[in-house]
């Protein structure tokens, strides 16, 4: 087990979007969440990445508890995310970008970096190549020198995956990386997780995308008005009556 939360909760006014959601996330494996529009996916995942702050309930993650800590904490003790919404600095390159994702690993300070010591340069010289290593493994080697906004849009999704890769998570959230994809730059990402997965690396995916779902998750657990529905295989909970009715709309929507 890599991650456990209990009891889950959080509200907006009189609105609740999560509702005593337990969750158990083991190591290496793909997770999704899925659910209708207004289920409460994307408060989980601000909630597990620490940018909300449950109104009740309780996060472990290797056994050490976060719950009420800040989103820098969350990161530094290897939980990382990408969002629904491109949140990529448009303004400095793809090797920029990733570059700024290595924040938690520097180790020179500012101290170090006013006086231009030779640790820094070595430091620097690190970064890039992990940089560049991580922009070759989702096939952005050659946008390297670009800026991001030069960047076609399925390109940017696997900018935002290489940069929350560069804080080398434990834990890697995606929050709909498939969204306004086409059918090939689905392919792309579909074997992105793969590879991330076969690093050891825990991945939970929130997506609307069925076939993607079914086709690199081993777990889903499935989220209806802020309450967790069902859970388990894939095939299983496609097969849920309760899931068919509150979600799929027909069983062939996932298979």
């Amino acid at each position: 087990m890599l991650l456990r939360a209990e009891d889950l909760s959080k509200r907006f006014g009189g609105v609740a979007a999560l509702e005593a959601v337990d969750l158990v996330l083991e190591r290496g494996a793909v997770h999704a969440v899925i659910g209708p529009n207004g289920a409460g996916k994307t408060t989980l995942l601000n909630i597990l990445s620490g940018i909300y702050r449950p109104d009740g309930g309780e996060i472990l993650f290797e056994e050490r508890k976060l719950t009420g800590r800040a989103p820098h904490e969350f990161a530094a003790a290897g939980i990382g995310r990408t969002f629904q919404n491109l949140q990529v600095f448009f303004n400095m390159t793809a090797l920029e970008n990733v570059m700024a994702g290595r924040w938690l690993h520097e180790r020179c300070g500012l101290a170090g970096a006013l006086a231009r010591l030779p640790a820094l340069s070595r430091a620097e010289r690190a970064c890039r190549e992990t940089a560049l290593a991580l922009l070759d493994g989702v096939g952005l080697s050659r946008w390297a020198g670009e800026r991001a906004d030069s960047l076609p849009y399925g390109a940017l999704k696997r900018l935002e995956i290489a940069r929350a890769l560069a804080a080398e998570p434990r834990l890697l959230l995606l929050d709909e990386p498939a969204a306004g994809l086409n059918a090939a730059e689905t392919r792309e990402v579909d074997e992105l997780i793969r590879g991330i997965a076969a690093l050891g690396v825990t991945v939970v995916l929130v997506e609307h995308n069925m076939k993607l779902v079914m086709e690199v998750s081993q777990h889903v657990i499935v989220l209806d008005h802020g309450r967790k529905l069902a859970e388990g295989e894939p095939r299983v909970v496609s097969r849920d009556p309760r899931v068919i009715e509150a979600y799929l709309g027909s069983e062939a929507c996932l298979t």
